[in-house]
């Protein structure tokens, strides 16, 4: 095996292990913002206005993080 080949198959070994974990974390973080908009729904009028902006603004960056994971293995898709 030339070493072109063998780097050819270390990139392709490193981009797999790279979207796993990228998949893992975006489903992770969309999780939390669907548990966080559940829990916003669930409590409601118990939730003061303060509990709720924080909880919004959690979601938000769940969803946020969770679309920078998709991002990334898109990229790394098309590079």
């Amino acid at each position: 095996m030339s070493k072109d080949t063998l780097d050819k198959a270390a990139d392709a070994i490193k981009k797999t292990t790279d979207d796993v974990k990228d998949t893992i974390h975006e489903g992770t973080h969309r999780t939390a913002a669907d548990a966080e908009r559940a829990r916003r729904e669930g409590l409601g009028d118990e939730m003061t206005g303060g509990e709720k902006a924080r909880s919004v603004l959690n979601e938000a960056k769940h969803r946020t993080q969770a679309e920078i994971d998709a991002a990334k293995r898109n990229i790394r898709d098309h590079t």
